[in-house]
């Protein structure tokens, strides 16, 4: 909690000083630098944006097939400033603090507090923050290679050896079959505390960005009692990781963005490489390096027909080189946030989360997302789209098996509907069917 007070007292200063700051321009709107028309908001999204500070909170309540029932507030305090700011048609916001809490009935814990400040001061930098803390005891492991991972899930019914097995089964019924001693084998439980800080300084009118930054992360992975596909492979030296780490990162990476509006693009693209280097000479338990790389594209379909008929695409790859602990294969991080795994809510919606892991990840989202229907009820203002969306991804244990392995990919379709609440937020729900599972997610924000 003092760490929390902390985070807030210095973003709460910087708030003050940048406001500080724009009281100078407060009768101008000329930029104290040059920035690209293509970073400047849409007229309809510039018309629906709020001034001043303001708040936006939802009960995150969710049914995830993994982690249970869930139950929190997620919330956002936004800065906006006047329009006679600057940068007020060019930036989601001048400042803005999300503050998660969560809890399932499944006994997953979460609080995380989010700063993100772009042009701090007035100046071409971007500071980011964050400080989280998780307890999770449903986390799931298929392995860390693809021999195993991309094998369609198998049993014996009843656990009979003598009966003809079950291939490529269902995710539920793979599920059910696990009694007994192997009630738990797919399981472990995961608490970590991270706090990461970056900086970005931005070039060419604010199209590019260089990103510096620091992440330190407290993890204990613990396997469940009985048959344990994670201890298991821990105890033949197939993997690292399992117990108490410790795990430091510098983080480096060049953005390229030209989106109209980062929270909702409609038009522009997001291109990002970045580069993570754990050492022990940094006070980590490992040396390994991760690298990461995806291009967003947004574009308007047909703008004198249809208001808002946006085609959004993505294609993103990781790759971990080195001793890397087993979990770290799980994520790539991002300057917006880690994506953890293939599969789950952000990847492949239509499998489990962790579903495909090794050493390198490939894999690609497609979404159609169609504004219908616009309202403001009590002041606050609402937009709903429809998202029909396909995805396909793969993993690879090298990158020469990636040029001769096609069949590596696997697919899942589905629906969403999207709710963009007084601009900048979004509430995301999303229906994803796969050969292997059926699932559903509610969250905030785009998936990419």
């Amino acid at each position: 909690m003092k760490k929390t007070l902390i985070l807030l007292i210095l973003f709460i200063q910087c708030f003050t000083n940048f406001r500080a700051q724009d009281s100078i321009t407060k009768d101008s709107i000329k930029l104290p630098f040059a920035i690209s028309s293509e970073k400047k908001l849409s007229d309809e999204d510039l018309a629906n944006k709020k001034e001043g500070t303001y708040i936006t909170g939802v009960p995150d309540l969710s049914s995830d097939p993994v982690n249970g029932f869930g139950y929190g507030v997620e919330g956002s305090i936004y800065f906006n400033g006047k329009k006679s700011d600057p940068f007020f048609k060019y930036t989601a916001y001048r400042a803005k603090l999300d503050v998660a809490l969560f809890n399932t009935t499944k006994a997953q814990r979460e609080i995380m507090v989010i700063c993100d400040i772009p042009y701090i001061l007035n100046t071409k930098w971007r500071m980011r923050g964050e400080l989280a803390f998780e307890v999770n005891p449903n986390l799931l492991y298929f392995g860390i290679n693809q021999q195993t991972t991309l094998a369609g899930l198998s049993y014996y019914p009843a656990n009979d050896l003598s009966q003809k097995p079950v291939t490529n089964s269902s995710f539920d019924a793979y599920q059910n079959s696990l009694i007994g001693d192997n009630k738990n084998y797919l399981n472990f439980t995961k608490k970590e505390a991270v706090i990461n800080v970056s900086m970005e300084r931005s070039y060419m009118e604010g199209r590019l960005r260089a990103l510096i930054g620091y992440e330190y992360a407290n993890l204990t992975l613990t396997p469940f009692a009985g048959n344990s596909f994670l201890q298991n492979d821990f105890n033949k030296g197939l993997i690292t990781g399992v117990g108490r780490n410790s795990v430091s990162f510098v983080q480096v990476g060049l953005i390229y963005d030209t989106r109209d509006l980062e929270t909702d693009p409609s038009q522009g693209f997001f291109a990002e490489l970045t580069n993570e280097v754990s050492l022990k000479a940094l006070g980590s338990q490992f040396d390994f390096n991760k690298t990461f790389g995806h291009v967003n594209y947004y574009h308007k379909l047909f703008p004198s027909i249809f208001k808002k008929l946006v085609i959004a695409g993505r294609i993103a790859a990781g790759y971990t080189a080195g001793n890397s602990p087993f979990y770290e294969y799980h994520d790539q991080w991002s300057s917006e946030g880690s994506i953890e795994g293939l599969g789950g809510g952000v990847t492949l919606r239509g499998f489990k989360q962790s579903r495909f892991v090794s050493r390198l990840t490939q894999w690609n989202n497609f979404e159609l997302r169609y504004r219908f229907a616009q309202f403001t009820l009590m002041k606050q203002h609402f937009a709903l789209s429809a998202v029909p969306f396909f995805d396909f991804g793969g993993v690879w244990d090298t990158g020469k098996n990636f040029t001769k392995q096609f069949n590596n990919y696997r697919c899942d379709e589905g629906a969403g509907l999207r709710i963009a609440w007084n601009v900048n937020t979004i509430l995301r729900f999303d229906y994803a069917i796969s050969k292997e599972d059926k699932q559903f997610f509610f969250s905030l924000a785009h998936t990419f």
